[in-house]
């Protein structure tokens, strides 16, 4: 079984929270270099590098004006790209696959996290009863949203152990406050989200953790291999027709990623609008940016194990299971490698 808990406060933070320039609409048609790009949670660490590359004036310096959108799930998002409503999605590469699967072409190209950097999680009232994905039959399991990255994750990680995703009831319930209402409540039994949720949900000792994707080592004990999670992507036929345009937006993007290497947790923060880190507190932000810094890609290029690692996740989502995909076309590495080049 399966259903999406969105009411009160969940409905009011599915509406567009527009956090850069003006409205989220498409506007590349009047303007080659104004592109507007929907991300499935800006304020999460793991989308970090959209604004900080705005924060830091790399949009600019490329030529372009972006405009960054807000939407908590990430299907929400290939929705509105799809319909043309923006132009490209700052969300996890394992959506390419899964529309390919549905007959849609897009590509990602830029990869910038080389692990999911995604914790399940579950209420501390039930430490010693759930102790892994083995047990969660029958249990409430909380996702960003049905058809979003951690609902293909969760679906993989219950029948990996055992469990048949059929015999658990997932849940949307986004992240920040509504994930954290929702262990509150006792709506979900576990959940799967990231920083900075991951650190309240801790530090107050509400939760605990049984799988911790954050690390390398964590995400190919959980999933097997490399997991390439956030990227850009696009439309293939948008990406194909605005070549000039997406290969400053990867060059913005890649010296992102440079940044990041280069530049202390603190530094990164400070660039942050203070409310990504309401809640949680910018200490506490800072210590969870420093522990995870290693899930960022330095190179922007998809590791070459990743989209297979993805595949086979996505294999226990029934739209992919049993498809005959081309992998290839679900990524491009040739802006990045420009990218480096400059």
């Amino acid at each position: 079984m399966k259903k999406s808990l969105v009411a009160g406060a969940a409905v009011a933070a599915l509406a567009l929270t527009l956090s850069a320039c003006g409205s989220g609409a498409s506007s590349s048609s009047a303007n080659p270099n104004n592109m507007s790009i929907m991300v499935g949670g800006l304020d999460k660490q793991i989308y970090l590098p959209f604004m900080l590359a705005e924060k830091l004036g790399y949009y600019k310096d490329a030529g372009l004006n972006v405009t960054l959108s807000d939407e908590p799930a990430g299907v929400n998002a290939e929705t509105a790209m799809l319909a043309g409503q923006v132009d490209a999605v700052g969300g996890f590469y394992d959506h390419t696959i899964d529309l390919q699967a549905k007959g849609q072409a897009t590509e990602a190209v830029v990869s910038m996290l080389q692990v999911p950097g995604e914790v399940e999680l579950c209420r501390s009232d039930l430490k010693g009863t759930i102790s892994s994905p083995a047990d969660f039959k029958g249990r409430n399991l909380g996702v960003t949203d049905l058809g979003s990255s951690t609902d293909f994750l969760t679906q993989y990680l219950a029948q990996k152990n055992g469990v048949s995703p059929t015999d658990t009831t997932r849940i949307g319930v986004q992240a920040g406050p509504t994930f954290i209402a929702a262990i509150d409540h006792k709506s979900i039994d576990c959940g799967m989200t990231t920083e900075p949720t991951v650190s309240n949900l801790i530090s107050s000792g509400k939760a605990y953790i049984i799988d911790d994707m954050r690390t390398a080592d964590g995400a190919r004990k959980a999933l097997g291999g490399a997991y390439p999670a956030t990227s850009l992507y696009l439309r293939t036929d948008f990406a194909n027709s605005h070549k000039d345009e997406v290969q400053k937006l990867v060059g913005a993007y890649v010296r992102t990623l440079k940044y990041i290497q280069t530049h202390t947790a603190a530094e990164i923060t400070d660039q942050m609008p203070a409310d990504y880190y309401t809640g949680v507190g910018k200490a506490a932000y800072t210590a969870a940016l420093d522990s995870e810094k290693g899930i960022y890609n330095p190179t922007g290029l998809m590791p070459s194990d990743g989209p297979a690692t993805c595949l086979a996740v996505l294999q226990a989502n029934t739209d992919v299971a049993g498809k005959k995909l081309d992998l290839a076309t679900t990524f491009t590495n040739d802006f990045a490698q420009a990218a480096q080049k400059q």
